[in-house]
């Protein structure tokens, strides 16, 4: 139980970096959310979904060479 309640919170804390990381920190919660759901119907593997994964890949090289 307090093995999972672990896992949960560090999930989230990597979550909430990531909105962090796309400078959405003070944007309200109703638009991240109808962001995320407008997101999850992305079907993976299509051409958006991958257009998508490599802009953040991107994204996380560019942080991580900034950190360097």
């Amino acid at each position: 139980m307090a093995a999972e309640r672990k896992r949960e919170a560090r999930q989230k804390f990597l979550l909430g970096g990531i909105v962090l990381k796309a400078g959405l920190s003070k944007a309200d919660r109703a638009f991240l959310l109808g962001g995320l759901l407008e997101l999850a119907r992305i079907v993976p593997g299509s051409a958006e979904h991958q257009r998508l994964r490599d802009i953040g890949i991107d994204a996380f090289k560019a942080s991580s060479r900034d950190t360097v």
